[in-house]
């Protein structure tokens, strides 16, 4: 049976997929939520990934549902639903496809993959006709909008566009192209004698010291396999992320749990020389960052790249900072094992 696209809020009013969210009543969950009911043989690292061993399992139960949702856009859950309206172009496609739905949702990419260049390519016009069409990720609410409401509006433009960008990505090199150059540049930055790259494999950690700020789809390329990035930009101008790979369910390796950054922010405020002070996000923010803050940043500007928010210098020596952050981190993970699945609860009562 054909499937078609329907807007969450109509979920219960026919057997439903629901990808990359949840939601009460659904014929079949594909996401990669933490918690979520998606079939133990369909988990995968993105919700995507999910739909696609899904259409290699055609008697899965639920999936001869019509109807498929989600409770928002994002890249992941655009290709997720993409492609149960799509299978057999998803099926032709699925490598790639898999590289889009980790790009959008990880920021992580191998430039050394054949296909990468077409990944960022689909991204980048994803990216580009989502905000120059309807508004920024995360920024419905600005508009007073819901997004589970607003996200349709997203879905039913570009599901019936995304076939012919697919196959040929030159057709709108114009829409594409901008975000694209800024990467690649930025890329050949961080590939660069400027920049170095360290990682701490049993915290989890990828510490990466270039020059200037960096958009994250060429930033977080160096991290893969880790869940931490600690950037360090020259003036001691810093900024460290949990990555999106600790708030999901991750299938293809065990995690270590978020620990709270309230004791590291106290610590390295009673370092601090100048007038700012260390703040952080919630274990439970989809990216919390922990930086030196002027006013507060807005959730589309915590998204946004690292390049597109102020930053300010610190009177903390980069070799100071990446020490205390290793220092609170092997503290916090002593005894702590790696393992998939943690449960929101396992995480709070770790950090305690």
């Amino acid at each position: 049976m054909k499937k078609h696209f329907v807007p969450f809020q109509q979920l219960r009013q026919q057997p439903t997929i629901v990808v990359d969210s949840t939601g009460l009543g659904a014929a079949l969950t594909l996401a990669h939520w933490r918690g979520a009911s998606t079939p133990a043989a369909l988990r995968d690292d993105t919700s995507a990934g999910s739909v696609l061993r899904a259409l290699h399992q055609p008697e899965t139960p639920g999936l001869e549902a019509a109807a498929v949702t989600a409770n928002h856009f994002d890249i992941d859950g655009f290709v997720g639903v993409w492609a149960l309206l799509n299978p057999e172009l998803a099926l032709h496609h699925e490598s790639l496809l898999r590289l889009v739905a980790t790009l959008g949702d990880f920021r992580e990419i191998d430039w050394h993959d054949p296909s990468a260049d077409h990944a960022l390519q689909l991204v980048c016009w994803l990216n580009a006709e989502e905000k120059a069409r309807f508004y920024e990720p995360f920024g419905a609410p600005a508009r007073r909008r819901r997004e589970d409401e607003a996200s349709a509006e997203k879905f039913n433009w570009f599901l019936p566009r995304f076939a012919e960008i697919l196959a040929n990505p030159e057709a709108s090199r114009a829409t594409w192209e901008p975000e694209y150059k800024r990467v690649k540049q930025a890329v050949a930055i961080l590939q660069s004698a400027v920049t170095t790259v360290r990682r701490y494999p049993e915290i989890g950690l990828t510490v990466v010291r270039t020059p200037e700020t960096l958009p994250y789809y060429a930033l977080f390329s160096p991290s893969i396999g880790t869940d931490m990035v600690l950037s360090l930009y020259d003036d001691q101008r810093y900024e460290f992320e949990y990555k999106y790979t600790t708030w999901i369910d991750l299938e293809s390796r065990p995690t270590l749990p978020r620990l709270p950054l309230d004791a590291l922010a106290i610590r390295l405020n009673e370092l601090e020389q100048t007038p700012h002070r260390w703040t952080f996000d919630g274990i439970t923010d989809t990216g919390p960052l922990l930086r030196l803050s002027g006013k507060s940043l807005t959730k589309p500007q915590r998204y946004d790249d690292p390049d597109q928010r102020p930053l300010y210098s610190s009177s903390i020596v980069p070799k100071q900072l990446e020490a205390e952050i290793m220092a609170f981190f092997q503290t916090g993970y002593a005894g702590i094992a790696p393992k998939r699945y943690w449960t929101w609860a396992e995480i709070r009562a770790t950090g305690q």
